[in-house]
């Protein structure tokens, strides 16, 4: 089983996102993360990685 943890963007530099996990932001590679993602875009982080884009429709689905 696998954990993944969603999380806002805060900001990018090239493949590598600032992102915020309720108030702890952390480094985030976006080398294989399933579409491009922007600022303020939420993503499912894995071990350090953005495994894909969260669509805001989903958002409310989790308790971000």
């Amino acid at each position: 089983m696998c954990l993944g943890v969603p999380g806002k963007i805060v900001s990018v530099e090239g493949t590598v996102a600032i992102v915020d996990f309720w108030g702890v932001r952390r480094k985030v590679a976006l080398d294989i993360v399933d579409e491009d993602v922007t600022i303020g875009d939420h993503v499912l982080v894995h071990v350090g990685f953005a495994i894909r884009r969260i669509a805001p429709e989903d958002l409310s689905l989790i308790h971000i």
